[in-house]
């Protein structure tokens, strides 16, 4: 029986141990490595090279999101697999673009978080069930950012999603591991490209057009 080397990434001391706890009991799965911040993250998972990375979002510094797209660039074959808080659209959105395989809220059942383990190894896709309905009625019932806003790139498009959800560019810094310097600028981008003066403005075009 082949065991599966886990890397689990989280800045919460109590959670990760939590989580090194739960996994420890099945006899399929080796926690090789933890890591408490994103850059430290794709450190770790470059020079551990586990199957499966356990990823939070809103860690310090570098956050969830660019931590598994800086990664994967390097090592694609690497399964990660999202556990956080975090069940906005934006963030599923972009944990799935940078190349997450699965996305799970913290508060999943053990059985829950190591058949998703299992699965994402095998090249599998998984969804928890609440992320998953949210990602339903958002393809079924909303337009794609880029068809509706095709002058803006991709991270732009990210941005402007999240401030939707009403979040200061600290927040927005975090959830996409940027410098608020970045955040700054991409917010002005979109401002202009959306020829609007404020970002209530850019909220309104955005509710505007369905998103």
């Amino acid at each position: 029986m082949d065991v599966l080397r886990v890397l689990v990434c989280d800045d919460s001391d109590s959670f990760r141990e939590g989580l090194r706890a739960l996994l420890s009991t099945s006899p399929e799965v080796d926690v090789v490595g933890e890591a408490a911040e994103g850059a430290a993250a794709v450190e770790a998972a470059l020079a551990l090279q586990p199957d499966v990375v356990l990823m939070d979002l809103t860690m310090p510094g570098t956050g969830g999101v660019e931590a598994t797209r800086r990664l994967l660039a390097h090592s694609p074959h690497i399964a990660v697999l999202v556990l956080t808080m975090a069940e906005d659209d934006a963030s599923v959105f972009a944990a799935l673009q940078a190349g997450a395989r699965g996305y799970l809220l913290k508060g999943a059942r053990k059985a829950e978080i190591l058949r998703a383990v299992q699965a994402v190894t095998d090249g599998g896709a998984v969804l928890g069930a609440p992320v998953a309905t949210r990602l339903a009625a958002l393809v079924a019932g909303r337009p794609r950012p880029e068809s509706v806003f095709p002058e803006l790139s991709a991270r732009e498009r990210e941005v402007l999603v999240l401030l939707t959800e009403h979040l200061t560019n600290g927040e927005i810094a975090a959830r996409l591991g940027l410098s608020e310097k970045t955040v700054r600028n991409r917010v002005s981008n979109v401002l202009a490209k959306l020829r609007v003066a404020t970002r209530a403005e850019a909220v309104a075009a955005a509710r505007r057009a369905g998103l």
